[in-house]
């Protein structure tokens, strides 16, 4: 038997692997008690053993060839191509004509290394990944307010106790259900609160005196946040002496909230003004509060400036580091906290340094055996790194690790075409998934029951990932890919291919930095410890941050003004479309449209409409209908309920090809973050006959046409 950890989400849900003889998975799969889970799993959970036997798993690099067919080849010739490639694109265009895109699902180990091999490998400053999709916003709003930014800044059992939660733009009935044990205290003091344009699995949560469940138009969550401020202002609800001694800022925090009363608010997100004073009063006269906040109101444009208004009212409710009492946000992707620490970021260096920080350059490059003047500089986010690929001054080549960005990405078209203009496109991946059936080499790696390494869950807890069942043979660790290129390219450093030795050398380098981990290693874990950075050497971990001071120089958290800005006006007719997970299947539905279970139960794309705004349109239940709009179009199954509002549409973003959700959303980004906004398309819908079949299945049914149709690898 193996102990170790789920491979979906940031709950890292605890599990043990024992083998089996059945035919659907190689190891049976059994809940382990943590505090995270208390033993239980989601149906993703339940059924991820099944990944493992897989009859598209893929075993055997593949390589395109001159009639545009990927077919498989050595694992020396794969390598030999790419690295050729590579040197041939860096001599002519230079080491920021090859870019990296990294993925939030990776562990700590590859994610370091990938930072690692990015820089001092290929030279190139052009490295960001999927989390710049997810946590960019709360990140960015953590980090001007609190000087750091750890998802939750304390453990999630603090939830239990609570008389008061707070949860903005999260569903987290459906993203992680075992999430949902920690919310039946306040649910028993009808204390559960849910801000959500959907009355989703989690809303539901608050009825029967369970609480209160918000429903604002979408995208106006910044002004919902500038209202209750305002109420907890004028009203003096709010703790003076902590915002006295632990804050700075207020005064320009109240005039910026001045113009949002609730009435005025009200006329803008639809949330009746006594509802808002009822939530700010409840808020403030709880003994045990608590603010979280998740990817619907922090996908937006104004996506950061809408967490640090949730932030603000924490910090004059008092909440950050009062016992009982606290703010955080919700990671999504398994490693979403560590892979946003170590590197794959963009601006970053290990340990959540500044690339541009002269001190921190020194301590990296000395780790890596390099001079500071070696590392580059800042290089570009996501959504610019694969809308410019191609094009002058952007990369030519692309190596992806852990995403399907032809799925996942905004306005996905637009980066379908990038990709298609690359000269080389590298993906890493175990299946052949939307993304990799467009590539031009193919790599085959491991999965998550046949790997060691480190995840940290959405606590900031170090977690352990072991190896339960061999790799099929062909199949490769990414740590090995990175040192055979880095050999290859004749690259300075050290290049392991130990998961554990690795993880030695990001301790070395994250030493001293706000995500400090230099007092870990695999055989600390292995003891069992709770182990929350920071945890420098000779610590014992921060299982609750902000006891005693934030982490700006003086000690005190920054309350930033933030102000709210119109949206572009909507056409008429349109609906405002938002966008989130299903309970079956987890981020492009790589792995979970795999399993027959899962798809079993939600095949196809399917809209949520009300039914009065269906009635409007001549849609009834299951008729198939088009969503459009400037950037596409796609057909889906209409679902009537009244859990929506009548302005919105909800689609899952989760199916590929012509079923895409993405094909709708906008590129436009968040100018802090660089988040692109997820959250708030307008579309037309309109009624039309039995939907076009969807790919929803196996990802290997992507039509051809969308595959790359040529290479030039061949000329390596």
């Amino acid at each position: 038997m193996t102990d170790t950890h789920c491979p979906y989400c940031a709950l890292q849900c605890a599990m043990t692997l024992t083998p089996s003889d059945a035919a659907t998975a190689p190891v049976s799969v059994s809940g382990r008690e943590f505090p995270t889970n208390r033993g239980g799993l989601c149906k993703k959970g339940w059924t991820s053993a099944e990944l493992l036997s897989d009859a598209g798993r893929l075993t055997t690099p593949l390589v395109r060839g001159g009639d545009g067919e990927l077919r498989p080849v050595e694992w020396h010739v794969a390598l030999d191509v790419i690295a050729a490639t590579l040197r041939r694109i860096a001599d002519e265009s230079g080491a920021d004509a090859i870019g990296v895109f990294g993925g939030g699902g990776l562990t700590n180990e590859k994610a370091y290394q990938l930072g690692k091999f990015a820089r001092i490998a290929l030279r190139t400053s052009r490295i960001d990944y999927n989390g710049r999709f997810c946590m960019s916003s709360a990140a960015a709003a953590a980090n001007r307010a609190f000087g750091i930014d750890r998802g939750l800044p304390f453990p999630l059992t603090d939830l239990d106790t609570a008389d008061t939660i707070l949860l903005l733009g999260s569903n987290v009935g459906d993203t992680m259900p075992p999430f949902v044990s920690h919310l039946q205290g306040a649910r028993a003091r009808g204390g559960l609160i849910v801000v959500d344009p959907r009355r989703s699995s989690t809303a539901r949560l608050c009825a029967d005196g369970a609480g209160m469940h918000v429903q604002p138009v979408p995208g106006t969550d910044l002004v919902l946040l500038l209202a209750l401020i305002h109420v907890v202002l004028a009203e003096e609800l709010y703790d003076a002496g902590y915002v006295h001694q632990r804050t700075t800022g207020v005064d320009d925090l109240r005039r910026s909230v001045s113009p949002w009363w609730p009435e005025r608010a009200e006329t803008v997100t639809g949330v009746p003004a006594r509802s808002i004073r009822e939530l700010a009063r409840t808020l403030a006269r709880s003994d045990s509060t608590y603010i979280l906040t998740g990817r619907g109101v922090e996908q937006h444009v104004d996506g950061t400036d809408t967490a640090t208004a949730a932030i603000n009212l924490s910090l004059l409710l008092g909440l950050p580091g009062t016992p009982g009492c606290g703010y955080g946000t919700l990671t999504g992707q398994g490693n979403g906290q560590g892979g946003r620490e170590h590197g794959q970021k963009a601006d970053q260096l290990p340990g959540y340094r500044k690339i541009t920080d002269p001190v921190a350059r020194a301590h990296v490059a000395a780790v890596w055996g390099v001079e500071p003047d070696d590392i580059p500089g800042p290089g570009v986010p996501a959504v610019e790194l694969l809308q410019g690929a191609g094009l002058s001054g952007g990369v030519r080549a692309l190596l992806v690790h852990g995403s399907n960005v032809v799925v996942s990405s905004p306005s996905v078209a637009s980066v379908r075409e990038a990709l298609g203009r690359l000269d080389l496109l590298v993906v890493s991946d175990f299946f052949l998934s939307d993304t990799a059936r467009m590539a031009d080499v193919v790599l085959p790696v491991l999965q998550w029951a046949e790997e060691e390494g480190t995840m940290t869950n959405l606590e900031g807890r170090v977690l352990r990932r072991r190896r339960a069942l061999a790799p099929p043979p062909g199949a490769r660790s990414e740590l090995w890919i990175m040192a055979e290129l880095a050999r290859r390219l004749e690259a300075p450093g050290v290049w392991s291919l130990e998961p554990a030795e690795v993880f030695d050398e990001l301790a070395r380098a994250s030493a001293g930095g706000l995500a400090d981990y230099s007092g870990l290693s695999h055989a600390l874990l292995d003891l069992g410890i709770e182990a929350h950075w920071p945890f420098p050497t000779g610590s014992v971990g921060t299982p609750r941050l902000f006891a005693d001071r934030f982490a700006h120089a003086d000690g005190l958290a920054r309350l930033v003004a933030v102000r709210a800005r119109p949206h572009d006006p909507a056409e008429r007719d349109a609906l405002v479309l938002i966008t989130g997970r299903l309970l079956e299947h987890y981020q492009s539905g790589t792995q979970t449209r795999r399993i027959p279970e899962l798809t079993e139960r939600r095949p196809t794309l399917v809209a949520q409409l009300h039914p009065s705004t269906a009635r409007r349109h001549g849609i009834g239940e299951g008729d198939g209908i088009r969503l459009a709009n400037s950037r596409g179009a796609v057909q889906a199954r209409a679902e009537l309920t009244s859990d929506i509002r009548p302005d919105t549409v909800f689609l899952p973003f989760h199916y590929p090809d012509a079923a895409s959700a993405n094909l709708l959303t906008s590129d436009r980004v968040d100018p802090h973050s660089a988040m692109p906004e997820f959250k708030r398309a307008l579309v037309q819908v309109s009624a039309i006959g039995t939907p076009e079949p969807q790919a929803s299945g196996s990802p290997e049914r992507m039509p051809r046409s969308q595959s790359r149709a040529s290479t030039n690898t061949s000329s390596a």
